[in-house]
């Protein structure tokens, strides 16, 4: 599949896969500790022991980066992975069903996607991570439980809606036909021909939530509701405000890689739903 893709979409999964090694191994790389000081700030690209620099507060942005790599990753592919298997659940049993199952599940479906991912999150982050005490600092570890709770929600019904109209032309297929009136029982027709047909079209939205769920963090954490005193790529967008003028790579580095990772998850997820078109064109 991968050498029949274009040179943009290789690219992509080249890039991507570079992000998940940093994210996976980045902790035995040569490199500077995220959070240790050094007395040169705001220096530019491929300065002396710091390739791509240091922010406005003495940082080493390659370290920072490389954790924030790990820490945007990881809430972007557990809320993804999450999403995916109760979006994924949810759409074969409207699929599959019908009937009045399929016409409740879909009003599920449409109230949440005619919401604003951001609003919604930020609705369910004000709700479910703020503290009865306002002098008392909600944690960072039931933050980021809500983060990734709020942003699983944002996606599940997305991979919900795929799963079901995927669901739906293969139900409608000739061998599934075949099966039930061969006497075949509707859980092993789920499990043998309609899972293994429909996961393709998971895995390609699910690219796409990747990048879905990476943007929205981002933007939580600029709003200043994001990881807490963790790292990731939006909360050094969020420290980095206002450093435009006098540390430009503060700013400009994470950027870099957060909006390069979402136009590759972006392709890739193209590349694999074109896949599907024209495989499923075939039905």
């Amino acid at each position: 599949m991968f050498k029949k893709l274009n040179l943009f979409s290789k690219v992509s999964f080249v890039w991507i896969g570079l992000m998940f090694f940093f994210a996976i191994a980045g902790k035995l790389l040569p490199i500077a500790d995220p959070t240790e000081y050094f007395d040169v700030t705001g220096a530019g690209l491929f300065t002396a022991g710091h390739i791509l620099g240091t922010d406005s507060n003495g940082y080493d942005l390659l370290a920072n980066v490389v954790v924030g790599a790990r820490n945007s990753l990881s809430i972007a592919v557990i809320s993804v992975g999450l999403g995916s298997l109760i979006g994924g659940i949810l759409g074969i049993a409207a699929g599959y069903v019908r009937g009045k199952t399929d016409y409740v599940l879909s009003v599920v479906f449409n109230i949440f996607l005619s919401i604003p991912n951001l609003i919604l999150s930020l609705v369910l982050i004000a709700v479910l991570a703020s503290s009865s005490d306002p002098t008392v600092p909600v944690p960072d570890s039931r933050r980021l439980v809500v983060i990734i709770a709020s942003l699983t929600i944002v996606i599940f019904p997305i991979l919900g809606r795929i799963t079901r109209g995927s669901t739906l032309a293969w139900t409608n297929s000739e061998f599934v036909i075949a099966a039930k009136s061969m006497g075949m029982k509707d859980s092993q027709i789920i499990k043998r021909h309609i899972i293994p047909n429909v996961l393709p079209s998971i895995y390609a939205v699910a690219f796409l939530g990747v990048g879905i769920v990476i943007v929205v963090e981002g933007a939580l954490s600029l709003l200043g509701i994001g990881v807490g005193d963790g790292i990731s790529w939006g909360s050094m967008l969020a420290r980095a405000q206002g450093d435009l003028e006098f540390a430009p790579a503060s700013l400009l580095v994470p950027l870099t890689f957060l909006a390069l990772t979402v136009i590759a998850c972006n392709q890739v997820g193209d590349a694999l739903r074109q896949r599907l078109d024209s495989r499923e064109s075939k039905l």
